[in-house]
């Protein structure tokens, strides 16, 4: 069978009526610096799920103030922060569209934050500030608080969760040798706190729920981790209980010249495809996708399992749809009625 953009998809509880994945993108929209969610967002998601996406992923929502990349950032740090979310989620569903959300902390990268946290006292660079290190019992207690996200995630009705561990965050800091200098459990095993927060996750999450990880599976800045130790990171987290990876790069640090990469469309596919084959596990893809055949032609190759489109479906909120259209699809099925003259 030829796996094309309208091609559902499954994977436990999880059924998508189409491989189209909307990717988070933070909209630093928050109004009064509090976490809740805004008419902002309620639009901006709810118009997405209209216009077709199959996988709507809510952008990187953090698990205490501190953890934000900026005060106008999400959280899910406190029951208040519910309802808006579920206001969402429910006009998700409405529309047709699955929906999760992105559980995360911003860790050495929180630019409004004090002093910001992380594994080691170690700045992202020179425009960042230095950051504490994080005693052990603080990392402790930070796995209690991602777990405490995914309970309010699970109350708010989401349909998959998300652990955001690419792009240099915090789940990124620990299990990268550049940002760990630790001398604890925690820096003796880089992969023992984004193990323990999928384990701590995983116990407020139904068992019919997928849980998924973005991970930057190689770096380009100098030392960093390559492909084939973002796999051996991959199969860590896949055997503490990941079931789908969405696989992207970098964000470690200004790239070296002998690591840089040719941004173009798809230029992260083979990383997706290599955590495939090696793994086993479904993949989702992304960066510069936009163009429906290369989207398309990534399935079809069976590169991978979904897209996912970040900057595209900020253009376009009925990129699905046409997408769909543009590729062969049965893109009708995805049209609302009120929108049917329009196509």
């Amino acid at each position: 069978m030829t796996i094309q953009l309208d091609t559902p998809f499954s994977i436990k509880d999880l059924t998508l009526r189409n491989r189209t994945v909307m990717a988070p993108m933070c909209q630093y929209s928050v109004e009064r610096r509090d976490g809740i969610a805004t008419d902002w967002h309620f639009v901006h998601y709810t118009s997405r799920a209209i216009g077709g996406v199959g996988l709507i992923i809510v952008e990187m929502t953090n698990v205490e103030p501190d953890g934000r990349i900026t005060d106008n950032c999400l959280g899910l740090w406190s029951d208040e922060q519910i309802p808006a979310l579920k206001r969402i989620v429910d006009a998700a569903h409405r529309h047709g569209a699955k929906i999760g959300i992105q559980i995360a902390h911003a860790g050495r990268k929180a630019q409004d934050a004090e002093t910001p946290v992380a594994p080691s006292a170690i700045a992202f660079d020179e425009k960042y500030k230095t950051p504490r290190a994080l005693s052990t019992e603080e990392v402790k207690g930070m796995v209690v608080k991602f777990g405490e996200a995914a309970r309010r995630a699970v109350e708010a009705g989401f349909d998959t969760i998300e652990l955001h561990g690419a792009h240099g965050y915090l789940l990124h800091q620990f299990h990268s040798p550049k940002a760990n200098k630790r001398q604890d459990e925690y820096g003796q095993d880089l992969t023992l706190f984004g193990r323990e927060v999928i384990g701590q996750v995983k116990k407020h999450m139904p068992e019919g729920m997928p849980l998924l990880f973005r991970i930057s599976a190689l770096e380009y800045a100098e030392g960093g981790y390559d492909l084939a130790q973002g796999i051996e990171l991959c199969r860590a987290y896949r055997d503490a209980g990941v079931d789908v990876f969405h696989i992207s790069s970098g964000g470690d640090g200004a790239p070296s010249p002998s690591r840089r990469p040719t941004v173009e469309p798809g230029y992260q596919v083979h990383a997706a495809e290599a955590v495939k084959e090696a793994l086993g596990v479904p993949v989702i893809a992304v960066g510069i996708l936009e163009d429906p055949k290369v989207a398309a032609g990534v399935l079809k190759d069976g590169k991978a399992d979904m897209v996912a489109v970040a900057r595209g479906l900020l253009r376009d909120p009925h990129w699905a749809i046409r997408a769909i259209e543009a590729t062969g699809g049965n893109f009708r099925s995805f049209v609302p009625v009120p929108y049917e003259r329009g196509f």
